[in-house]
């Protein structure tokens, strides 16, 4: 490391809105960062995180503006450089890793075309060997066969690969600093392990400065070697990484800290003769008639009243049973029942009463909700097309729900999404789904791109509604923790099928199914080795 800090931002106000309507998201901040030095910001939604990370690259979202201090990185100002010196800088010298790989590359162009865009119109690189950087690049991520994989596009890869080749292409032109905005948020415990691994070795292998953003805090014992922790865009408290995990100061990080208390009440088990309300019969499912089988003969049950989670790493099969039990993707093989009565394989011949059964509420909620209409019209569709209320019965029924969701009707009803929190867009997506009047909803990842408090929230508000409105749950889902929180029965699967089922208490007591076992132990611990031991039981290889 150099005495000369990389990027130095020293007391930046960062306001978003004008005049009476202006607020501010970073208020008087200040941090250093050295060459080669990972820095972890950790905090709530809104805490301002992602706006730091977006401000060291001297970009402000729209709406937003620089308002006071300095952000210098390498000597240069970046809160008033030119926009040509800004560009240049970017993707060269300053990268950054989104959240959402899926969201972030272009649906209509391979991987390594995409990799291989700035080095080739920045640096002037031939094409062919920036490719071949590309395919050692893939090779250091532990993508599977890296002379092949850039050659798919970005639907054809799962969401755990696609994060690693956004890292990679991240690394193209060897920047000097990466911005990692919750890489691993959305990721199984099994690919998370495989990308903090590939992150850390790639950081560590170019000398390369990060700035490590996340809501979770064993992730970021594993990556981080100092923490700031923010609240409302102010810094709370900032210590080394072993010190901070260890002796956290300050009462909110301490409540950050804690380990999630809830639980939901323990059901009593299922009677032997008791008839499921959806069953999966040996279901085998594939994409396209001649694609290979992503379902392979799989059968468990969901009871009245009761929660499943179904567990697994990405491409397990969790969300394509989801979508056979609701129709949207035809089972070539077994059956699905309701009640005990076969329900037709493609929701277009399914009746309106079978299609009101069964509901969903999508991982993404940004992607979910359109946003050109107003929330008391999302709620309300589902409203008219299953129970045909219009009009003032409408509006009353809408303004119920979303009280049942503990949003204030008045300040909400008329609101477009892209005006509510992410937590406040999920509670929309339950309402939704709540409108038809279901009994079984699958909760999709609900909480998976939420912080830690928001997630809380929404798991004890399923939970309520669960008990008011007599739901059942099918809670897919990588986070172990929010098994434990809030499961009845759980269903591990690998590879399309189904590993082992039963009831939480005996799927998570020991002897367990080996893969159940790799489940177990790949969640990560605040012990800032954790990772290292766990590469090290395991020969090195994730």
């Amino acid at each position: 490391m150099t005495d000369t800090p990389l990027l130095t931002i020293t007391d930046l106000v960062i306001d978003a809105g004008q005049g009476e309507d202006a607020k501010t998201l970073i208020d008087g901040l200040s941090l250093t960062l050295n060459k080669g030095e990972v820095l972890g910001l950790i905090g709530e939604s809104g805490a301002g995180k992602s706006t730091i990370g977006l401000g060291s690259t001297g970009f402000t979202r729209d709406g937003c503006r620089f308002a006071g201090g300095s952000v210098r990185f390498d000597g240069i100002e970046l809160t008033t450089a030119s926009p040509k010196v800004r560009r240049g800088l970017r993707s060269t010298r300053i990268a950054y890793v989104a959240q959402s790989a899926a969201a972030s590359f272009n649906p209509a162009y391979s991987l390594i075309r995409q990799y291989a865009e700035f080095p080739v119109l920045a640096e002037g690189r031939a094409r062919s060997e920036v490719e071949q950087d590309a395919v050692e690049a893939y090779r250091r991520m532990h993508l599977p066969n890296p002379e092949e994989i850039g050659f798919r596009y970005p639907h054809q890869v799962s969401g755990g690969q696609l994060q690693r080749a956004m890292t990679a292409m991240a690394m193209a032109c060897k920047p000097d600093l990466i911005i990692f905005d919750e890489p691993t948020t959305a990721l199984d415990v099994t690919t998370q392990i495989e990308v903090l691994s590939a992150i850390r070795e790639a950081v560590h292998e170019f000398g390369t400065a990060a700035i490590y953003i996340t809501h979770d805090l064993a992730v970021v014992s594993q990556m981080a070697d100092r923490i700031m922790v923010l609240r409302h865009g102010k810094l709370v408290e900032e210590a080394p990484t072993q010190k901070m995990m260890s002796d956290p100061q300050e009462e909110y990080t301490k409540s950050l800290w804690a380990v999630r208390s809830f639980h939901a009440p323990a059901k009593p088990r299922p009677a032997a003769d008791d008839v499921p309300l959806v069953s999966l019969k040996n279901v085998t499912a594939s994409y396209g008639a001649s694609g290979p089988d992503v379902l392979k003969d799989v059968s468990f049950d969901l009871h009245k009243g009761r929660t499943v989670a179904v567990v697994g790493e990405s491409g397990s099969g969790k969300t394509t049973s989801a979508r056979c039990a609701m129709g949207l993707l035809p089972r070539r093989e077994g059956d699905v029942l309701l009640d005990g009565v076969s329900l037709p394989p493609d929701y277009h011949k399914r009746t309106k009463d079978q299609l009101q059964q069964i509901q969903i509420i999508y991982q993404m909620a940004d992607t979910a909700l359109n946003p050109k209409q107003r929330i008391g019209d999302i709620i309300g569709r589902p409203l008219t097309f299953y129970s045909g209320l219009r009009g003032r019965a409408r509006k009353e029924r809408v303004r119920e729900l979303l009280s049942a969701i503990d949003l204030d009707p008045d300040t909400y009803f008329d609101r477009f999404p892209g005006e509510l929190s992410g937590g406040q867009k999920q509670r929309i997506g339950i309402a939704r789904a709540l409108a038809a009047e279901p009994r079984v909803i699958i909760c999709d990842e609900v909480t998976s791109a939420l912080d830690q408090l928001v997630a809380e929230g929404i798991l004890r508000l399923l939970v309520r509604l669960q008990q008011e409105f007599d739901l059942t749950y099918m809670f897919i889902t990588h986070d172990l923790a929010t098994v434990q929180a809030i499961a009845d029965d759980v269903v591990v699967m690998q590879h399309g099928k189904v590993v082992e089922a039963g009831v939480k208490e005996d799927i998570l007591t020991p002897p367990h199914a080996p893969y159940t076992e790799l489940l177990l132990s790949s969640v990560p611990e605040m012990d800032p080795s954790w990772l290292d031991k766990v590469l090290a039981s395991r020969g090195g290889h994730v």
